[in-house]
């Protein structure tokens, strides 16, 4: 064996065996929560059990960066780091909640989204009032735990009272920006057309910052990495979380159910102004932007429907040019990594982690 492929092998290994520790620190936690709720009421249980499901899935990307981040600073293995940087699943996990509510989608991970969920529960018991009502409540309750949550187990992870005080101020920042952009999010579906300058601000806020960024931010805040690491650090970040959610978008039109855990098209039916969408409404004639405008976000979008705006976004030349993008934006990532004051595994690490974070397949 080479001694490049040797030290991907080590990389690979120790990426792998921080998620098993991120894994089982938010197994711990929730552990640890859990009595607290069920000495309140057995009714609460539910919603253990929905937290636990959602927990199950998921690509565990942001502790991974937050992970890399803290080691490109200098810091060492431990559990501590592990828990500190599970957090951020928990905080995840609120926002998919109340995504999925704001949306209105039936399905997150291959499993019912946490509002269906509990409105199935609801209709199942016979329950008096409607049961959308109170599935959407309940999903939103227990999204606002998991933001509670997610504080606590940032703060009771173990790192020292001057660590946490460096990484609080990228935890507080990072929180404000996600439920800004979704906002921003929220507010682009309600509007005709779209640009995407205006998509690619959504991007920024919702997912770029949120996803990869921050996370190796607070990562190496909370190691007392120098400003210089923290400008190499965001020059390689933000430019790999666009290309990360542009390809989530992509998925998100031509993606398989089985890979995605959602229905195939389910961002047209939800009305998402993606930079997809915009490039491809740039790219329209009058009639296929009447076509868009007409089927996006329509709540009984047919199969055909879908595969009608499907060959849209191909056809225009939609689909390739927000390829173009992505690849542009990865290549900016790949270049600031080479550049960046890092060295050794977290190098391999972070070179790894922008092929994971670009390279999905439909």
């Amino acid at each position: 064996m080479s001694s490049s492929s040797s030290s991907s092998s080590s990389t690979s290994s120790s990426t792998g065996q921080f998620r098993k520790e991120v894994d089982e620190a938010l197994h711990a936690f929730v552990a640890r929560q859990s009595p607290g709720l069920l000495a309140i009421s057995e009714d609460l249980r539910p919603m253990i059990t929905a937290l636990s499901a959602l927990l199950s899935g998921g690509k565990r990307l942001r502790p991974a960066f937050c992970f890399w981040g803290w080691r490109a600073a200098g810091g060492e293995d431990g559990p501590e780091i592990a828990a500190a940087a599970a957090s951020l699943e928990l905080l995840q996990a609120s926002a998919l909640v109340h995504d999925d509510v704001m949306d209105a989608s039936d399905t997150r991970r291959g499993q019912p989204s946490v509002h269906r969920r509990f409105e199935a529960l609801h209709a199942e018991r016979g329950w008096r009032g409607p049961a959308d009502t109170f599935g959407e409540g309940a999903a939103i309750l227990l999204g606002d735990l998991l933001l509670a949550w997610s504080g606590e187990m940032f703060e009771t992870s173990g790192l020292s009272g001057e660590q946490r005080a460096r990484g609080r101020g990228v935890y507080d920042v990072m929180r404000t920006e996600v439920m800004c952009g979704q906002y921003l999010d929220m507010l682009e579906s309600t509007r005709a057309g779209g640009t995407v300058e205006s998509a690619l601000r959504v991007v920024d806020f919702k997912s770029a910052k949120y996803t990869i960024e921050r996370p190796l931010h607070l990562g190496a805040a909370l190691a007392g990495g120098p400003d210089e690491l923290t400008a190499s650090l965001s020059a390689y970040g933000r430019p790999l979380g666009m290309a990360f959610q542009l390809r989530d978008d992509v998925l998100g039109v031509f993606g398989d159910p089985s890979q995605t855990g959602k229905p195939a098209g389910d961002d047209l039916r939800e009305g998402k102004r993606t930079v997809l969408v915009a490039l491809t409404l740039e790219r329209a004639t009058p009639e296929q932007a009447d076509v868009v405008e007409r089927l996006l976000g329509a709540a009984d979008l047919s199969e055909a429907g879908v595969a009608d705006l499907r060959e849209i976004i191909t056809g225009t030349g939609g689909l390739a040019a927000c390829e173009e993008m992505i690849d542009r934006f990865a290549g900016e990532a790949r270049d600031a990594l080479a550049a960046a004051p890092v060295a050794g595994e977290a190098r391999d690490a972070l070179a790894e982690l922008a092929v994971a974070a670009t390279a999905r397949s439909f």
